[in-house]
């Protein structure tokens, strides 16, 4: 299946860098073959990717074909430094969004030129002339090569929407497809081009004749975009699979050897690519050998069929660029850096990739990331209310003083005001500015409370002790002074929401406007029992807006069709409305209701709960192998629902059981194996 994929997307990414085609199939064999072999991720599959189409279209004008093979050969020697000194992991510390951006800016760029390509024309040396250009190719250009990748992009889009069908790559059916028809009919556009002898036109690397910065820079540049590149790319493939875990700096010493042998045999650099990587654990992929063989497949394809190759028209293969760059600029990315505001280092990156270049582009959203985060860290929120309370949130530096001296300008002389101070950080400066204010307004006849709800750092800074460590991590909010209050008010509802109101609503506020403009959008339904000791959000480190919880008597999921309906109602929203990637039936020790069911007689409403919807456990005494049958029975009866069945089938749906011992507080996931411990 990865074999499929590879071959008409390698041949598009070499004729979208400028290099021989052949060049990325050398690319696609030693991905295989090397970096399978060695792998830290052993179901990630390696080739060469349209991420680094730019770099090495730009590599190859700048040094030529010999000169980039032995900088890609370099470039594999630094990534397996990079492996071996075990920075594997700090290739991750990149934002998110500047990696997303800078392959959104790439993408972009790949279809700006594919699509001259596609029309029967040339594709110019920069995104800016193929932009400014594309109107003139337009008018100019309405012969078959347009035909051809129009029919190619139909089926690329089309294809996926066959449900049954869809396990054949839609990139391998548009390619056979329209080759065929090219073929019938006879028609006269450029094909692929490949040596009559392979073998003996392996492009052998030479030291390019450029200054060393030069040279160093591109080096460099292939190096650690194909690192990050390829360690993301086995950080997405380990959520697709419960296999062993991704060793991150085997897998960049992995890709090193890759890109050595590749460019000491003239191919393209060599990265781990999600899509051969996804299209692999769908089709079943269990060890190494799957990313090996696809390489083992290529090299036949070469070596005895490359008559069958050379009848592809180029436009077919520029469409197929054209519809995967494209597809690197993803909407879901988009919404999800939209909603955590990190659209602006986003935009910046892709924008900077396309009107400048990749160095530059990256460049600018990593400066954006970083003014960004500077900008978070002096954030903070001051609110005078009308009955004189100020409430300061945030980090309090000296960058807002003067912010904060206005506001405290504002109150009027003789009255009693509070100060609450929700801080996860407090320096010299600020706190200097309220103790000034505080000191004035008490001799003008006023008085002043300062209140605190966490760490303490007004009084640390009035004992001297500004620069003593943090107590108390702010996600908790006020949890902590909670178990100082005396029961009595603690046990008083009233009480309870005026504490939330007065300590943690301050906290919680700008993230709840959000979800409430924006609205919920889950990644997870947790369906768990009533049990007043079990607490879904703090057992998951979850907050608002992460979990759409069902809580009932014993976790229960009744099948679907039954009497009760209103966990289905609540299962159907989630999936078809929210669009969750989770389900979980979590269950836990000491539970009432299998307590109940191993005792038997239950009666009522109660009983006629638990008889209609879970295993009848009477007689039995082993409690735990109770809770963990009532998660799987639970997790069958999930099945039962056409909306989980459809789309767990799809790939777009995991169930997931789990198991919570309250006396040792920690989660087990329970698999066919049984318990395991969910951390190990």
């Amino acid at each position: 299946m990865v074999f499929l994929i590879a071959i008409p997307l390698s041949l598009g990414i070499a004729a979208a860098s400028g290099a021989p085609l052949l060049s990325g199939l050398i690319a696609a064999v030693v991905g295989g073959l090397v970096a399978g072999a060695f792998s830290g991720a052993p179901l990630q599959v390696s080739g060469p990717a349209a991420g680094l189409t730019v770099i090495v279209a730009g590599t190859i004008a700048t040094f030529g074909l010999a000169g980039t093979a032995a900088i890609v050969a370099v470039a594999g020697l630094v990534q397996i430094v990079l492996g071996v000194s075990r920075l594997g992991r700090a290739a991750l510390a990149l934002s998110p969004a500047v990696v997303h951006g800078m392959l959104a800016g790439i993408g972009l760029v790949i279809a700006l030129s594919q699509v001259h390509v596609l029309l029967g024309g040339d594709a110019q040396s920069s995104a800016w002339q193929n932009l400014r250009d594309l109107p003139t190719q337009v008018v100019g250009h309405h012969g078959v090569s347009m035909a051809l990748g129009a029919a190619t992009i139909a089926v690329l889009l089309l294809w996926p929407r066959m449900k049954r069908l869809a396990m054949v790559p839609a990139a391998l059916v548009a390619v056979v497809a329209v080759t065929v028809v090219a073929t019938v009919t006879g028609a006269d556009v450029e094909r692929v081009d490949l040596p009559d002898e392979p073998l003996s036109a392996l492009i052998r690397p030479a030291w390019p004749d450029a200054p060393l910065w030069e040279i160093g820079v591109a080096v460099a540049t292939i190096a650690l975009v194909a690192s990050v590149e390829s360690l993301l790319s086995a950080v997405a493939v380990d959520r697709l699979h419960d296999g062993p875990r991704a060793d991150l700096n085997r897998e960049l010493v992995a890709q090193g050897a890759a890109n050595t042998v590749s460019g000491l045999l003239g191919g393209l650099p060599v990265t781990g690519v999600i899509v051969r990587s996804s299209a692999n654990v769908a089709a079943g992929a269990r060890t190494r050998a799957s990313a090996v063989l696809h390489g083992v497949w290529i090299v036949v394809v070469v070596l005895l069929g490359a008559a069958l190759l050379e009848a592809i028209p180029l436009a077919v293969l520029a469409a197929v660029l054209v519809v995967v760059g494209l597809r690197l600029i993803s909407l879901a990315q988009i919404r999800t850096y939209a909603r955590h505001r990190e659209l602006p280092t986003y935009l910046v990156t892709a924008v900077g990739v396309v009107a400048t270049d990749l160095l530059t582009g990256v460049a600018a959203g990593l400066a954006c990331a970083v003014l960004l985060m500077l900008w978070r860290l002096a954030r903070c929120d001051i609110r005078v209310s009308p009955a004189w309370t100020v409430t300061i949130t945030g980090t309090l530096a000296f960058v807002g003083s003067g912010r904060l001296a206005r506001s405290l300008a504002t109150l009027p002389p003789g009255e009693h005001v509070t100060v609450e101070l929700h801080l996860d950080y407090l320096d010299h400066g600020a706190f200097q500015v309220i103790e000034d204010w505080r000191e004035a307004y008490l001799k003008s006849g006023g008085s002043v409370d300062v209140r605190e709800t966490h760490d303490g750092w007004f009084a640390r800074a009035t004992g001297g002790r500004l620069g003593a460590g943090k107590s108390t991590p702010r996600r908790f909010g006020s949890w902590s002074q909670w178990q100082d209050l005396d029961r009595q008010r603690r046990d008083a509802m009233e009480a309870g929401i005026h504490e939330f109101e007065r300590s943690v609503a301050p906290l919680v506020r700008p993230h709840l406007a959000d979800l409430a403009r924006d609205g919920q959008q889950p990644e997870q339904l947790f369906i768990t029992c009533a049990d007043s000791r079990l607490v879904p959000n703090l057992i998951t480190t979850s907050g608002p807006g992460d979990l759409f919880c069902v809580r009932n008597i014993g976790n229960v999921v009744p099948p679907q069709g039954g009497s009760d309906s209103s966990v289905g109602a609540a299962i159907e929203y989630a999936v078809t409305v929210l669009g969750v990637r989770t389900i979980t039936v979590c269950g836990h020790s000491g539970c009432g209701a299998v307590r109940a069911m191993m005792a038997g007689g239950n009666t009522g409403d109660l009983g006629r709960w638990l008889t209609g919807s879970a295993t009848d456990f009477t007689g039995s005494t082993d409690e735990l192998a109770c809770i963990t049958a009532n998660v799987t029975r639970q997790l069958a009866n999930l099945r039962t629902y056409p909306v989980v069945r459809d789309a767990e089938e799809a790939g777009e749906l995991a169930l997931a059981g789990m198991y919570f011992d309250l006396a040792e507080a920690k989660m087990y996931a329970i698999d066919s194996l049984g318990l395991r411990p969910v951390a190990a």
